[in-house]
């Protein structure tokens, strides 16, 4: 008897479980849609909804996550949106939609709630390049945006036979090289200058950033297969070095001139100068903040007005403050943020945006670029530090390093970015 039992209650189970299955609306209002753009969620003030199994979203934020702009028309209802490239159009109620001026039906119409505009998902991304995916399990829209053209500065340095700067980006142990990666990045940032606190510019440092032999070929490589190159002058203040040296007009202009006659062997120079205003009382800090700003002044006004000057800073959330982002913005070409080493891997996301909106107060995103760690990140958490630099309209990123890149992580970054050159954005 209990078997009979068993298997009625089996039967009208399984009938249950399908007919609800099949009242997908139904079910769609109770649970929360979440929407990820690049791994990022997207904030709502109407939650999407499912219609008729179709995911609507309110359609200006997703439009200002993929910086697509949008215009409204209440007296006509109908919504239009270009990146430049795709143009739409839409009516409330309408199922008929315009892609290019070409005629798409909808299996929903666009509709108002709460005050919002809902549009079909799937044909607004589709529609601007998105890659988009549905995870039925956890109710998550995942959407990957397409290419975005923006700079890509790889950090050459040396390392050993596992992590070689040339056999990663050139494809075949030095001194051979082919194509490689070099499709996947525009610019090399050559690490190998370091100073003294008296000005001298040195080639070879304590701390291992020095000018190896045979970097003549480095630069023929480079200029073969179209890439930018920057002298980067790395130093760290552990030992007072460089707070010496700013502290001395007279060494300041000494390196200075140095730095200026060794940049004509490349595009430009990257100051990579690291530990300013650590532990500082205020005076103290603002000291160091306004000699490192006439350090970048004076070798500014000595380059060549075709180098580019990039500065290679602390994130303006680290520990380190000595470094006066809105001034040295005003002076400098770029800004590469450091948003990276805040103590666990991948860095953590809240960080690396907190960083980016507080550089963004003080400096334009077009001058700003996301250095990004790579051993620190995975392919999938790099897709999202991409993201964070495409959302915040940043003219780059900067991986640190060459030699550290894995295959996995370069397939993210040629189907993320376009490489372009910094004169293309700039």
């Amino acid at each position: 008897m209990n078997k009979i039992r068993r298997l009625i209650f089996l039967v009208f189970f399984t009938i249950f479980v399908l007919t609800e299955g099949t009242n997908t609306p139904s079910f769609a209002q109770e649970m929360t849609i979440s929407v990820l753009v690049d791994g990022l969620p997207v904030s709502f003030d109407v939650p999407p909804i499912i219609k008729d199994g179709r995911t609507l979203v309110p359609f200006r934020a997703v439009s200002e996550v993929l910086n697509v702009p949008v215009s409204w028309d209440e007296k006509s209802k109908i919504v239009t949106a270009s990146d430049g490239g795709a143009y739409i159009l839409l009516r409330i109620g309408d199922k008929t939609a315009y892609l290019n001026n070409t005629q798409i039906t909808l299996d929903v119409p666009p509709m108002i709630m709460n005050g919002r505009m809902l549009i079909p998902l799937r044909f607004f991304s589709e529609a601007f390049g998105c890659n988009v995916e549905w995870d039925n399990a956890s109710y998550t829209v995942r959407i990957v945006s397409p290419r975005r053209k923006m700079a890509i500065i790889g950090f050459y340095a040396l390392g050993d036979s596992r992590t070689s700067s040339w056999t990663n980006l050139f494809g075949k142990p030095y001194p051979e090289h082919s194509k490689g990666n070099t499709d996947a990045v525009s610019e090399l940032a050559l690490g190998w200058y370091s100073l003294d606190k008296d000005g001298s510019l040195l080639t070879q440092s304590a701390t291992g950033w020095q000018r190896p032999s045979g970097w003549e070929d480095v630069l023929k490589a480079a200029s073969l297969y179209n890439l930018r190159t920057e002298m980067v002058i790395h130093a760290t203040d552990s030992k007072r070095d460089i707070s010496e040296l700013i502290s001395s007009k007279e060494a300041m202009e000494k390196l200075a001139e140095a730095i200026a006659e060794e940049s004509k062997l490349y595009s430009g120079v990257n100051l990579d100068l690291e530990g300013l205003g650590l532990n500082e009382g205020q005076e103290k800090l603002l000291e160091t903040r306004q000699n490192f700003v006439q350090f970048i002044r004076i070798l500014s006004e000595k380059l060549d007005p075709t180098k580019t000057l990039t500065l290679t800073l602390h994130a303006p959330n680290s520990a380190y403050k000595g470094y006066d982002y809105k001034a040295l913005s005003a002076i400098a070409d770029r800004i590469i943020i450091m948003a990276y080493d805040y103590g666990s891997s991948p860095e953590p996301v809240d960080k690396v945006l907190q960083a980016i909106e507080m550089a963004k107060t003080e400096v334009p995103a077009e001058k700003l670029i996301l250095g990004i760690s790579m051993p620190r990140e995975t392919a999938e958490s790099l897709l999202t530090k991409i993201g964070i630099a495409k959302r915040y309209n940043l003219s780059g990123i900067a991986l640190w390093r060459l030699g550290l890149v894995t295959k996995d992580q370069w397939e993210v970054l040629r189907k993320a970015v376009e490489p372009v050159s910094f004169h293309d954005i700039k």
